[in-house]
């Protein structure tokens, strides 16, 4: 249709080119309300997902006592299976927005993927989607030690499968950090990322229309509520429950600390999803639309000249799509969710080719 594929000619990047483009789900997306994306991102935002999913939660302890959550979806659709890394030995991490906001979007992938025979597991930082917060401390932006600990315990629970993961919206700025500190021990087979944000200090101060960044921030502050009294030991809650900008509760929990504060430059030194960047060694896709409201302007929040030197990363570029929303007509599915498990299936694919050309046996 009218999706670009931004990339460094490879061949590789050849065969993704003739995958999505032999893909129908490329041609289909079509809405009935292309110029107004702010209602595409509040559906995704807003509306429950159907139907409610079966959730099985594991409880992770990190090496400081903190605790995240993984939710396994169990249901209720059936599993199916596809050839490819659809399969029994797949596993998907989901990572949801940098709020925590589980959508219902995300849910509907998830669960479009364990059709498909994929083993679907949410990950959920501390004190987020009511995972218990049993240490003062909070997940940063673009800390990915949690996460590192996380994929160790799903590739030690699942030694032979494959592992892939997606991100939602500013989460991406949590799997691009993991992905950069991490480089070839990632462990990861390939990733993919749902209207990213690449630049998360731009994308603080520049802030968002209200009717989107409210509804976050709200959310935001009645999780932290919870853990008022504990929290109190290290962050200024009044000044935090206050906060009218998600900078200013971002500045307020990580920055204006009480016993290690720091600056709000020192800090992005420290999250910014792309500072390492050039250390990526998995295959990255990136499905973005150039009317998202919410990241900004594409020649402004798109980092361009990375998709076109380096061989990991993918730019699947469309016109319309919103933020997260990328809905197709006359259907409740996001052709968006098609188009990721289509590149997994293609990268699966063309693996398998290379290794077989190159008569190696494939990595356990």
């Amino acid at each position: 249709g009218r999706c670009r594929l931004l990339c460094k000619p490879s061949a590789l990047a050849q065969h993704l080119v003739r995958s999505l483009g032999r893909s129908v789900v490329l041609r289909g997306g079509r809405w009935r309300w292309p110029h107004w994306p702010q209602l595409q991102m509040l559906q995704q935002l807003l509306e429950p997902p159907e139907p409610e999913p079966v959730v099985a939660r594991e409880l992770l302890q990190m090496p400081d006592t903190g605790l995240v959550a993984l939710d396994w979806l169990v249901g209720p659709r059936g599993t199916g299976s596809i050839s490819g890394w659809g399969g029994p030995n797949s596993v998907l991490l989901l990572i949801p927005n940098a709020a925590g906001k589980v959508t219902g979007g995300l849910v509907q992938l998830g669960l479009r993927a364990l059709e498909r025979g994929f083993i679907p597991v949410i990950f959920n930082r501390r004190g987020h989607n009511s995972c218990p917060l049993t240490t003062p401390r909070l997940q940063p932006f673009g800390d990915p030690g949690d996460l590192r600990e996380a994929v160790t315990y799903l590739r030690c629970r699942h030694p032979a499968a494959s592992l892939l993961a997606v991100s939602e919206g500013s989460g991406s700025g949590l799997l691009l950090s993991y992905l950069g500190e991490s480089g070839s021990s990632s462990c990861l087979a390939a990733a993919a990322c749902i209207s990213p944000i690449f630049r998360g200090r731009d994308w603080f101060e520049t802030g968002m229309t209200w009717f989107y960044e409210w509804p976050l921030l709200l959310h935001l502050k009645r999780g932290l509520s919870r853990y008022r009294r504990s929290l109190a030991e290290v962050v200024d809650m009044d000044r935090l429950l206050g906060s009218r900008s998600l900078r200013e509760l971002e500045e307020t929990l990580f920055c204006q600390t009480k016993s290690h504060p720091t600056s709000w430059e020192t800090y992005w030194e420290r999250n910014e999803p792309l500072r390492d960047a050039d250390e990526v060694a998995v295959p990255v896709l990136c499905l973005c639309s150039a009317d998202d409201s919410i990241r900004g302007p594409p020649a402004r929040s798109l980092p361009l000249e990375l998709f076109r030197s380096s061989p990991y990363f993918f730019l699947l570029l469309t016109p319309r799509g919103g933020h997260c929303g990328f809905p197709r007509r006359g259907s409740g599915r996001c052709w968006g969710h098609e188009a990721v498990l289509e590149y997994f299936r293609a990268m699966a694919e063309f693996l398998r080719a290379e290794e077989r050309r190159k008569g190696l046996p494939r990595p356990r």
